[in-house]
Parts: structure tokens; C-alpha cells; sequence
């Protein structure tokens, strides 16, 4: 029995043995068929890859020579002659009313501006571009000027918050450093989301101000001649017994402009305009793409940055704080700051190439943020002031305008926004709604989304049917 079972041991490893190398030729042989086929699938793949990689390139050729060709340039410069006609009076009436609606919302009415200029003046993109800034720079300067020594509509504040504009204004006025960039690429933007948000923001600050009126009569009329009595707190913006007629209580609405203006902070905000300013100058002065030209360029940067980084650093410890928003305080945290910094810039980038204020961004954001209609409308267009104001100078180093045509149409909208300012100032004291500026500034984002929509897409497909170029030109060899 042991030596059966040995034999019995011998022929199973004997066994085992056998089925190992069996299994062992298998996996060889099918290795190598795999092998074979591998090769096989390998030699097409490699032309497969090889066809798809030819296509990719010919596609990738095709869209660097669509956005830059060497030598090639896009702009070509069209001044009209200036002489009195129906393109004159159209064009200033239409520059008027987007003047007066546009400095009353506070978005500057470039979005009306640009298309007026290009389509019914005649001027060519980049000088619709540059007049616009000329027309916004006249309506917001003749804006702040109106609103120099009127008061926070509910607080003993001016209607401007500077502590606001500290943490804007500067990266407002880097549109110049960033722009010129690439100085020569038209933006179209959809403002359409922006229009309809500030609309929802209306309606519902209109249905409050419906709300406190109602109880404001009801108030009145339950307590007779005791009506002086009640106390009622209004709205940003609305007669302090909600029904129209005067506040029993007196409220100073304007001062003299050396107790309205906080000196320390506007000296800040005309420091770095005056210092971005000196560098835009100095680079214009210098040798396109030398060291020093971006040295200048990008040195602005670091001067925006740092304060309006030091403001958000003190409004997130609570060394200042936006006091127009009244008793509600702001819990800041640095993810919005951040933000907030960050839609500024983007502002003023989209508002230079655009030829817009930056007042399509502000003035809603502002309003997000709780701040009463006339404080966020006049905040916006006192921000705008500096970066337009830029925009000119340098538009003007670069000889971007005719100077008759400029002056002719900064006239124009100094007139219409102070006329605006005055006439819808007045009604909404008369009606205490001030929703009415909510909607005007839907209103006149909305108009401008159209017809910077429209003009955009009509020069694409007339540019197209022409094989006009449309790419990027060098920035080191173009000449303004």
C-alpha cells in the first residue's frame, strides 16, 4: 500500500508537471497571436492617428491664420466730416436720452452711445469706442458735480459712498492696463442677465415701497390727528411718512460740498488715478514691447491692487464699513471681497473695450448688496468719473477722436445728464419711488444689449461677406 501510494504521489506531480508546460505553451501561443495582432491593429491605429493628427493640424492652422496673420490689420480708421444734418440731430437727440437715462441708473449709456456714433454718425468701431468714453466722462462728471452736496436719502451720509468707491475705483481704472493688452479686440457682451436681474430687483423694491405706503395710510387713518405721532421707517429713498407728503421730521438733503466730501478718502482715489495715469503717459512715451513699456504697463497693477486690497483687508475686520446700507451690517467674507475686487476689473476691461462706463456691472452688484437705489446710482457714476476720465486722456494721446466732434457731443451729455439727474430727483420726491431708478438702469442695460447685439452682429456678417480680416493684429507693430 505505501508503495502504490508513492507511485500514486509520482504520477500526480508526473501529472501536474505535464499540465503546467501545457498551460504554459498556451499562454505562448497566445501571446504571440495576440502579438501578431497587435501589430496588425497597431499599423492601422498609427494610420488612423496619422490621418487625425493631419486633420488637427489643418484645423489648428486654420484658426491661428483666422485670428492672426502676420502683417495683416483689421481696423481701418472712418472720421465723417463734421457738417449740420439729420445724422447730427438724430445722433444728438439719441445721445441725450441715453445721456439722461444712462447717468441716472448710473451705467453711463455707452451701450447707446456706441451704436448712435457707429450706424447713424458714421464712425468706425474703435472710434465709437473712444467718443463714448468722451460722452460718459461729460455725463458722469456733470453727475458728481449735481450730486457733490445732496445727502443719503435716509441717513445723515453723503449720497456718495466713498468707502464703496475705495474698493471699486481702482481696479475700475486698470481698463487701460489690461485692455491695451490687446488693444485692438472687439468685445460683444449679453447683458441681457444683467438687465433682467436689475428688473427683479426693481419690481421687488417697487411692491415693498407699495406694502409701506399701504400701512403707512392705514397708520394714518386709524390714529386721526395723532397720525405725527407714529414713527415709520421708509425706504432708501422714500418721504419719511411713506405717503408722499413731508417728514415731520426735518433732514438736512444738502450741505456744503467741504462738509460733504470725506477728504481723506477722495485724496486716495485721486492719488491712484493720478499715479496710474503718470504710468499710462509714461509708457505711451516708451518703446512699444521694451522692457519699460511693460514695466509701466504692468506696474499699475501692484497700485490698484494694494488698495483696493487694503480697503477689503479693513472691511473684512471691520475697521470700515459701507455706512449707506444704514443699520444692516455686511458679514463679509474674503471669498466675496475677492470677488467683488474681481468685478470691478472686469467692469472697467469690458466697459474699454466696449466703450462703456462699467455702470452695467456696478449698479446692479451695488444693489445686490442692499445699497439704496440714488447711493448705488451715484457711487457707480462717481467711480466712473475716473476711469472714463483715463480712458480720454489716453484716447486723446493716441489721437483715437476728432477733437470738434468729441467736444461737440461731451456737451450734449452734460447737458442731458444734469437735466436727467434734476427731473427724475424730482419725481421721485413727488412719488417717493425710488424704484424708478432700478428700472431706468434695466431699462437702459436692456436697450444697450440689443443694440450692441445688434451692431456687433451685423459688421461680423458684413465683415464675413467681404473677407475682411477679423483676427488679432501685432501689438508690437500697430499703429493707433
Amino acid at each position: 500500500m505505501a508503495g502504490s501510494g508513492g507511485r500514486w504521489r509520482g504520477w500526480k506531480c508526473f501529472a501536474v508537471i505535464v499540465v503546467g508546460f501545457l498551460v504554459i505553451a498556451a499562454l505562448f501561443a497566445s501571446a504571440e497571436d495576440g502579438a501578431d495582432r497587435d501589430a496588425l491593429r497597431t499599423k492601422t491605429d498609427r494610420d488612423a492617428l496619422r490621418t487625425k493628427t493631419d486633420d488637427s493640424q489643418s484645423l489648428l492652422a486654420s484658426i491661428r491664420n483666422f485670428l492672426w496673420q502676420k502683417r495683416r490689420v483689421g481696423y481701418t480708421r472712418v472720421w465723417p466730416a463734421m457738417k449740420f444734418g439729420w445724422k447730427i440731430v438724430v445722433g444728438s437727440i439719441i445721445g441725450f436720452l441715453g445721456a439722461a437715462f444712462g447717468s441716472v441708473g448710473g451705467v453711463g449709456g455707452g451701450g447707446i452711445f456706441v451704436p448712435m456714433l457707429n450706424l447713424i454718425i458714421g464712425f468706425d468701431a474703435k472710434s465709437s469706442t473712444a467718443i463714448s468714453k468722451c460722452m460718459i466722462m461729460g455725463a458722469a462728471a456733470s453727475t458728481v458735480y449735481y450730486n457733490l452736496n445732496l445727502r443719503h436719502p435716509t441717513l445723515d451720509l453723503p449720497i456718495i459712498d466713498y468707502d464703496l468707491a475705495l474698493l471699486f475705483q481702482p481696479m475700475l481704472v486698470l481698463e487701460k492696463s489690461i485692455t491695451t493688452m490687446n488693444d485692438t479686440f472687439q468685445y460683444k457682451s449679453r447683458l441681457a442677465v444683467t438687465s433682467t436681474k436689475a428688473f427683479m430687483k426693481g419690481a421687488e423694491t417697487w411692491k415693498k415701497e407699495t406694502t409701506m405706503k399701504k400701512e403707512a395710510a392705514a397708520l394714518v387713518e386709524s390714529n386721526g390727528n395723532g397720525a405725527e405721532d407714529v414713527k415709520f421707517k421708509p425706504l432708501p429713498g422714500e418721504p419719511a411718512n411713506g405717503n408722499g407728503t413731508e417728514a415731520t421730521e426735518t433732514k438736512r438733503t444738502k450741505v456744503s460740498v467741504m462738509e460733504n466730501i470725506p477728504w481723506k478718502e477722495f485724496g486716495v482715489l485721486c492719488a491712484v488715478w493720478v499715479i496710474i495715469l503718470g504710468l499710462e503717459v509714461g509708457k505711451n512715451y516708451s518703446t512699444e514691447c521694451s522692457a519699460l513699456y511693460w514695466v509701466l504697463n504692468l506696474g499699475q497693477i501692484p497700485v490698484a491692487v494694494g488698495v483696493s486690497g487694503y480697503q477689503a483687508v479693513c472691511l473684512y475686520t471691520g475697521k470700515r464699513v459701507i455706512a449707506s446700507k444704514g443699520e444692516e451690517g455686511t458679514d463679509w467674507k474674503v471669498h466675496q471681497l475677492v470677488l467683488y475686487c474681481l468685478c470691478g476689473m472686469a467692469a472697467g476691461m469690458v466697459g474699454g473695450l466696449l466703450g462703456l462706463g462699467g455702470g452695467f456691472i456696478l449698479g446692479p452688484l451695488f444693489l445686490e448688496l442692499g445699497i439704496p437705489p440714488q447711493v448705488s446710482s451715484a457711487t457707480a457714476t462717481f467711480a466712473m468719473t475716473f476711469s472714463s476720465s483715463m480712458s480720454v486722456i489716453e484716447y486723446y494721446l493716441l489721437k483715437r477722436f476728432p477733437v470738434p466732434y468729441a467736444l461737440y457731443f461731451i456737451a450734449v451729455a452734460t447737458v442731458a445728464a444734469f437735466t436727467g439727474q434734476h427731473i427724475v430727483r424730482k419725481i421721485i420726491t413727488i412719488l417717493g419711488r425710488a424704484s424708478l431708478i432700478i428700472f431706468i438702469l434695466a431699462g437702459t442695460i436692456f436697450i444697450s444689449a440689443i443694440a450692441l447685439g445688434g451692431v456687433g452682429i451685423a459688421k461680423m456678417i458684413e465683415a464675413i461677406e467681404e473677407h475682411a480680416y477679423m483676427g488679432f493684429e501685432n501689438l508690437c507693430t500697430y499703429d493707433s
